[in-house]
């Protein structure tokens, strides 16, 4: 048995078969049939969090479904031009290759000495005693979901206590949803489950944290998402609506419940405090975080009728707690408060893309509501789960971060990977300490949560880094268009096309959680940042705002600054200067690099402080004075700093969402339709828009809302024509720039193809060879596509003697079968070998070839017998070769 050498974690489950896709070779196991664009896996890859993404080098095609066996994914394209550009990618890295790992360059550090205790610990169990039910009830309709979702949960509440309680809702992320416990390893992505499969119980996976709140008082449930899960890769926005209507959908039975309705309530409900839904607390894992800050939203601000809860919103969600979340839509709720846990072993969602829960609310509302990260040195995706753990777990569990042995942060048993109870422990006192800064209002957890360096000794041994933006903050320096950096520093562009005004060298780090794509766009305007590089002591960094900034009243300057990993103890003199010129030193700082490894997402940003005179106004300029010799970082931003978190008064945003329209190609001319996007509420704001063309380019445009305002003109052009095509999809994505809320984010045009598909014929060019030479057929299409045409052939058994594994050129071989060896010889039926006859858009032939070599012993005449998939329902292509012996042995 092989073991995984590519980084593809929550894409894999340690205990399953041998995954020899984790080394096969670039390009392999594709097949364009028709309109679908399929790649096929030597073994089942399980479900995670991160969306498998197609990829045509640096273009995004799209986010293929899964067959059911989770060995096939399959994508609707518009077309490809390239056939060996093709590439499967989670959260940036290679799921079909094996890709070079780049060495940071040094070592991990030692870990510092503990930070100091916190004035409270939330892990402490609280004194009430717990009861643990469940109940099931029936399932409910979501739009576009075939399938019902299941209405199921896991309720762990407080004895012993009148009145009424805040309730935690938790939801699980995206995992598989059946397993046959009779046959070891078989997992499926499917539902309802088949005869003879169990559901996995993920929404049992946080009975520890549940626990530990209901000891304190709160009542909690936990739901099941499986119904969801199985069917979201057919959702443009993976799921996050469905998983919100799913939320909401609890919510309004827990009122219910709470209310009139209690007499109908599951026993375990009765048996339990009423909950209090003027007090809610969401805490959603992976996709599931995604889905719980949805539902903030869609509390705040109502999604369009139809979206799987039309009803009021009788609760008030207070915060929410997101572990290892994705965030496809880079649409954080700005006015709800939030903690965002990011592992730093994370295996599965490795890009820490939930960093834009903090980053991407900055300037988009009043900046009131607390925003933290929590960045947990040694932890992984899956562990917070017990159902998604090995040991623990009912249905098969593996560890995501999965690596060559010898990881020197994340492989089990070093310094500071964290093992499973560590990491659940550490997570639910979080979860706790969460609950009771935005359910309770005990400001005396906040410093556990905004960067001001302590830490919660329940959670020892794990190392917990936080910083926060939003509550009693005052932006100073958020590097826009208008600011300006001088000196050692350089503005740079969060993401960008052009590796000269990016922030970050691709070829020596990976990326920054801070810097990354919003559906893999690149260039993306206004996301900015400030790169340091000095080569001696004392070259000073000058960053200036747009205009001068009062931090009248703030207490210090707060910092987010990210070092290299491993690095020890960069330190910098700081200094700012008002619009006079009159410069005030502050003080000085110093950071430690995160222990990282080239696996890892380590380029993130911790927050120092320095005070500031109680005299300072206005503010011109920031000034960061290195005095550690030669070495590189960067700034994210920096604010004036108060303690405290001030009511955020969420507020009803504008709120935009994204529609979804199919037209009918036609044979001629070419027409305007518009894609229906909706603006919901009254008052000015701003959006980004970001439209596929049909060349598959991205065209992007700042729109601003008046009051008033309920729809944005989309305009998108339909050309028709005769020529076949599997049918175009362009998409349209929104992001919320000011004043607004992106609700879906994400909708599509879809051009049906009404033309014939071409037919095919082979010619041989070279049908028959003596060993050495080389087997070569054209293919030719009736008549030209608007879109490449590519087929895979596979080797079948051919009537008389067949051409073998050592008949062939070696190096082809490999290329082509998914890195078998030729040795021991065999016939080339018996093989995994797949070839592929790609012909471009706009061209009519294409060429296959099977290169030959010569063999010491004399054989007979020996054949290869090649069938290619069909284009459509009937018939097949076939290919027959002959290699005869050389005339001269």
């Amino acid at each position: 048995m092989r073991f995984v050498k590519a980084l593809v974690p929550a894409l894999l489950v340690a205990c399953l078969a041998t995954p020899a896709w984790a080394a096969q070779p670039a390009n392999s196991g594709w097949t364009l049939t028709g309109s679908q664009l399929v790649w096929t896996a030597p073994d089942p890859i399980p479900p995670g969090d991160a969306a498998m993404e197609f990829w045509e080098g640096d273009r995004l095609l799209g986010v293929p479904r899964p067959s059911a066996d989770l060995r096939s994914f399959t994508l609707d394209v518009p077309g490809i031009s390239s056939a060996d550009r093709l590439q499967v990618r989670a959260s940036g890295r290679r799921l079909d290759a094996e890709e070079p790992v780049q060495a940071t360059g040094s070592a991990p550090l030692p870990a510092p000495a503990p930070r100091p205790a916190g004035e409270v610990d939330p892990g402490k169990p609280g004194p009430f005693p717990t009861r643990t039910g469940e109940y099931a009830l029936d399932p409910i309709k979501v739009p576009g979901y075939s399938a019902p979702i299941e209405m199921q949960a896991v309720v762990v509440a407080p004895k012993g206590l009148a009145g009424k309680r805040p309730l935690a809702l938790f939801l699980h992320g995206r995992h598989f949803t059946c397993y046959d416990p009779a046959v070891p390893n078989k997992i499926l992505l499917t539902w309802p489950c088949p005869e003879k499969t169990n559901p996995v119980p993920s929404h049992r996976g946080y009975l520890q944290a549940q626990q530990l709140l209901a000891s304190q008082g709160y009542v909690t449930v936990s739901i099941s998402a499986n119904g969801i899960n199985a069917q979201d890769a057919l959702d443009l926005e993976a799921g996050a609506g469905a998983r919100s209507a799913l939320v909401r959908q609890h919510l309004a039975k827990w009122a219910d419940w709470a209310g009139s309705g209690r007499g109908s309530a599951p026993d375990v409900v009765k048996a339990s405090p009423a909950a209090d839904l003027s007090k809610v607390f969401l805490v959603g894992h992976s996709r599931g975080g995604e889905g719980v800050n949805r539902a903030a939203t869609d509390t705040l601000t109502p999604p369009p009728a139809g979206s799987g809860y039309d009803g009021p919103a009788r609760w008030t969600i207070r915060g929410t707690l997101l572990i290892g979340p994705t965030i496809f839509g880079h649409n954080p709720a700005p006015d709800v408060p939030s903690v965002t846990i990011l592992p730093g072993c994370d295996g599965d969602v490795s890009d820490l893309q939930g960093q834009m829960y903090l980053d991407a609310t900055r300037g988009v509302s009043r900046g009131a509501a607390l925003h933290s990260a929590l960045y947990f040195v040694g932890a992984n995706h899956n562990f917070f789960n017990t159902e998604w753990t090995p040991g623990q777990a009912e249905a098969p569990a593996s560890d995501d971060f999965r690596t060559p042995p010898g990881d020197a942060v994340c492989s089990p048993g070093t310094a500071t990977r964290l093992t499973a109870a560590q990491q659940q422990t550490a997570g639910a006192t979080y979860v706790a300490a969460s609950a009771r800064l935005f359910l309770a209002g005990d400001q005396r957890v906040l410093p556990l949560l905004d960067g001001s360096g302590v830490r919660a000794p329940s959670a020892d041994p794990a190392r917990v880094l936080s910083h926060a933006v939003g509550a009693a903050r005052t932006a100073f320096v958020v590097p826009d268009e208008a600011t300006t950096a001088t000196g050692s520093a350089r503005k740079c562009a969060q993401v960008a096309a052009d590796p000269a005004t990016a922030c970050v060298d691709s070829t020596e780090w990976r990326g920054s959680p801070h810097f990354t794509r919003f559906r893999g766009i690149a260039p993306e305007p206004g996301r900015f940042a400030a790169a340091l590089r000095w080569s001696a002591d004392g070259q000073p960094a000058v960053v200036r705002p747009g205009r001068p900034v009062s931090l009248a009243g703030a207490k210090d300057l707060a910092l987010r600054l990210i070092v290299p990993p491993n690095t020890a103890a960069t330190r910098f003199d700081v200094a700012i200067t008002d619009p006079q010129g009159r410069q005030v030193q502050l003080g000085s700082v110093s950071v430690d690099g995160l222990p990282g490894t080239e696996r890892m997402a380590t380029l993130w940003a911790q927050e120092v402080r320095v005070p500031l005179p109680p005299d300072v106004h206005e503010v011109a300029s920031l000034e960061l004075t290195p005095r550690t010799g030669t070495g590189q970082a960067w700034l994210i931003d920096a604010h004036g700093w108060n303690k405290g978190t001030p009511d955020p008064r969420p507020s009803a945003l504008p709120r935009v969402d994204v529609g979804a329209l199919s037209v009918e190609e036609g044979d001629s001319g070419t027409r305007t339709v518009q894609l229906p996007v909706t603006v919901t509420g009254d008052g000015p704001g701003s959006v980004r828009l970001f439209v596929s063309e049909e060349n598959g380019s991205i065209t992007q445009r700042a729109v601003t809302l008046s009051p008033g305002q309920h729809t944005i003109d989309v305009p998108m052009q339909v050309t028709g024509n005769t020529r076949w095509s599997s049918g175009a999809r362009r998409s349209v994505l929104v992001k919320a720039v000011q004043g607004t809320v992106a609700g879906r984010y994400a909708g599509a045009l879809t051009v049906l193809n009404d033309d014939p598909e071409p037919t095919l014929t082979v010619t041989p060019i070279a049908g028959e060879v003596a060993e050495g030479g080389v087997l070569k057929w054209r293919v030719t299409l009736s008549t030209t596509a608007d879109e490449g045409i590519l087929l895979q052939g596979v080797p079948r058994a051919p009537d008389g003697p067949e051409l073998s594994t050592t008949d062939v050129d070696p190096t082809w071989f490999r290329r082509f079968a998914f890195q078998e060896e030729p040795l021991p010889s065999r016939p080339l039926s018996s093989t995994g070998l797949q070839l592929r006859v790609y012909i471009p858009a706009g061209q009519l032939t294409g060429e296959v070839t099977v290169p030959t070599v010569v063999e010491a012993e004399a054989e007979p005449a020996e054949q290869v017998r090649l069938r290619f998939a069909p284009q459509s329902g009937g018939g097949e292509v076939i290919f027959v070769g002959t290699v005869t012996e050389p005339q001269l042995r």
